[in-house]
């Protein structure tokens, strides 16, 4: 299992700034404890996400010769690859796809068509510079906008992605709309299509739901998940009420209870429960 820690998505709509040093002393406490990767920041307009315009100074804190954990940075446009390809810690670059028009529109200013443009410079920019690419397949189980989704559209933009030469999709829901059927369709039928593809799930729901989705996903075969300490998380592009990440400590406890192997010290989670509550006590 490959357990990706998303505390970008966690802290990114949360109005009140959080001061640097408080970011950066709660990545290093959560670098070494056997998250696969850390999305831990991106390089987006400070308009768009002001929470995260300290990003390159985070990264300039972060004790990277002493963790395990691979470094991912969101970006939305070829400006922000360029930024985040000046640093090499930065492992991977994260690229929000979504399937639907209004959405994407919403999130990256762009429509799709122009956005398979933008991935392919940025793919390309990427592979020169020695990073690899995740794109997330935003709206992927689905839309509040009344925008066409079916199996069919998730396909079609998954071969677009492929053809790219994309190696790693994480089915996203951006709003909290998958379910345990919609979750079990996606990965039964499309990823069997794309055998040379990691496929991860990056699911938000309410606490009640979680399990569910999180067991629907693993009975499908998922062996990605992105996840949050303490559930935190949501896009503020998206709606006008956030739904939650997937929480770590749910995942965890999941797997430990049903003796499914994983790389996370679980006995660490309390600790990153409580730091990351003591980070957001000291925003100013």
């Amino acid at each position: 299992m490959k357990i990706i820690e998303c505390p970008r998505d966690a802290i990114q709509g949360i109005e009140t700034f959080i001061p640097t040093e408080n970011k950066i002393n709660y990545l290093n406490a959560i670098l070494n404890n056997g998250f696969d990767t850390i999305d831990f920041g991106s390089f987006v307009s400070p308009k768009a996400i002001p929470q995260l315009r300290d990003t390159a100074a985070v990264l300039a804190g972060l004790n990277i010769t002493a963790h395990s954990s691979k470094l991912l940075a969101i970006i939305a446009n070829l400006k922000g690859a360029q930024d985040a390809c000046n640093f090499e810690e930065i492992n991977y670059l994260g690229f929000p796809f979504s399937i639907s028009e209004t959405f994407q529109q919403r999130n990256t200013h762009s429509s799709i068509a122009e956005s398979v443009v933008n991935l392919e410079a940025i793919k390309h920019l990427a592979d020169r510079n020695h990073k690899k690419m995740v794109v997330y397949l935003s709206m992927g189980f689905g839309n509040p906008y009344g925008d066409e989704w079916s199996l069919a559209v998730v396909e079609k933009w998954t071969k677009v992605l492929s053809e790219m030469g994309i190696q790693t999709i994480a089915f996203s829901d951006t709003i909290g709309v998958s379910n345990e059927e919609n979750i079990d369709y996606l990965f039964k039928e499309i990823t069997p299509l794309f055998p040379n593809i990691e496929f991860g799930a990056h699911l938000h729901a309410k606490p009640a739901d979680a399990i569910r989705k999180v067991n629907a996903a693993y009975q499908a075969g998922c062996k990605r998940f992105d996840v949050a300490i303490n559930g935190y998380g949501g896009c503020p592009m998206a709606t006008d009420e956030l739904t939650g990440n997937i929480a770590t400590e749910t995942l965890i406890n999941f797997f430990d209870e049903h003796k499914i192997a994983h790389h996370v010290r679980s006995e660490t989670i309390p600790a990153m429960m409580n730091g990351f509550q003591k980070m957001l006590s000291k925003t100013s």
